[in-house]
């Protein structure tokens, strides 16, 4: 064997393992997380909010209340944000309160918000604290997300070559991602744009529901193919999520936490995986890889073989619907169908109420609104809720097992499992 081949089946074989520690993080602790408290403030357009650290703070004290819980509890707190200035969030659990404790600024594109779930979850479950905070906050401006520093290197570059060998299109950068991708599966699949636009009135429905959202009027499959047309054949207005600002959060602590201040938290994490890109996102052609398909199949994958489920067993899921394309493609990353069967899970109505798994009953990214920072812990709230039977007119029945999915280009995925405590 030559040493080039040597090395790279070394440097392979290392990468590997990086993959499976990764993923398998949990694998040998047996350590119980619990949701205890969560908090979420009504998500608005830009302009219509209140300043970032006002929204952020407003959240956790939300959260802290609900867990019933003193701020001089909390041991360490995770702030998600995506624009903002370092130590923004210092200054908004500052406002919250001022104890000293550790607080670690996360940036994980849109997976901001499950990124610092995740670390208060790790922190909790091995035993370096019993109560962890993580919040998610988001300031936005209108329009399509730009690339602010024009001085260095794009974080971007490799996957705009890619994208740009595989689709010849003039978008802003997330609607050429995520519509290509959407175009891939119906090369592939024979997904139509109806079924996108069934999965745009379905988030309608959902949020109609919600006092939370950002968009509350329903809109009928015929509405959202008749809007403004973005991509011909591909995409309309209303399949793209909006820019929105909001924040949210999540108190974590441990069994032994509950018991010594008296606490009856009805939701646990059952299982967490994150996963990032591979060489293949890049070496593939394929758009629904480049856009984050194959990391949601392996965290998925992760986490049912952590919990010892499968998606036959979830009532319930949140997952990242930036488009109403991602939607379609996470459905077969979850499991909930088979590759290339979207298409019938959509028309047999297995994506709603009285389906087989209730998906975004909060109207998801696409209605309820989209601030980076805060998505992945308003994912954690609706789901809480959903455990709890505190969704209201939201409430799906029966619920035992919840599934979210929150996905960063760039990249990272996050899929955290949760479960009703008995």
């Amino acid at each position: 064997m030559s040493k080039t081949v040597m090395s790279r089946s070394v440097a392979e074989a290392a990468f590997q393992g990086s993959v499976v520690q990764q993923e398998s993080s949990m694998a040998g602790s047996t350590r119980e997380v619990l949701v205890a408290g969560v908090g979420m403030i009504p998500f608005t357009k830009p302009g219509q909010n209140a300043p970032y650290d006002e929204m952020g703070s407003t959240a956790i004290r939300l959260a802290l209340e609900d867990g019933g819980i003193g701020f001089n509890l909390v041991e360490q707190a995770y702030a998600g944000y995506v624009f903002g200035e370092s130590c923004s969030g210092q200054r908004v659990i500052y406002k919250a309160g001022m104890t000293g404790i550790p607080i670690v600024n996360v940036n994980n594109n849109c997976s901001t918000g499950s990124s610092a779930l995740f670390l208060a979850r790790q922190a909790v479950e091995s035993g370096a604290v019993e109560c962890a905070l993580a919040v998610g906050f988001e300031q936005m401006r209108p329009g399509p997300i730009a690339p602010i520093f024009s001085d260095r290197v794009n974080p971007f570059e490799d996957f705009d070559r890619a994208c740009a060998e595989l689709v010849d299109v003039d978008l802003p950068l997330a609607l050429r991602y995520f519509g290509g991708a959407g175009l891939a599966h119906m090369t592939k699949f024979g997904t139509t744009l109806n079924d996108f636009a069934k999965v745009r009135a379905k988030a309608s429905r959902h949020a109609s529901r919600n006092p939370m959202s950002v968009f509350r009027s329903v809109m009928s499959e015929e509405d959202v193919l008749a809007a403004q047309v973005i991509w011909p054949g591909v995409m309309t207005r209303p399949m793209a999520c909006p820019p929105t600002c909001g924040a949210a959060a999540a108190v974590l602590v441990s069994h032994d936490f509950a018991r010594k201040h008296d606490l009856q938290p009805k939701v646990r994490i059952a299982a967490q995986a994150m996963t990032t890109d591979t060489p293949d996102t890049l070496e593939s052609r394929d758009m629904m890889h480049l856009v984050g398909s194959e990391m949601t199949r392996r965290a998925a994958a992760a986490v049912y073989e952590k919990a010892g489920i499968g998606p036959k067993e979830i009532q319930v899921a949140e997952l990242h619907d930036c488009f109403a394309h991602n939607e379609v493609i996470t459905y077969e990353g979850l499991g909930f169908c088979g590759q290339g069967e979207a298409q019938r899970f959509i028309a047999d109505g297995d994506n709603t109420y009285g389906g087989r798994v209730v998906t975004n009953p909060s109207g998801g990214l696409l209605s309820k609104g989209h601030p980076l920072g805060a998505t992945g812990l308003a994912q954690c709230y609706e789901l809480s809720q959903q455990l709890r039977g505190t969704a209201q007119d939201r409430q799906v029945e029966g619920v035992r097992h919840g599934l979210q999915h929150n996905l960063g280009l760039g990249g990272a995925c996050v899929v955290t499992l949760y479960e009703r405590v008995a």
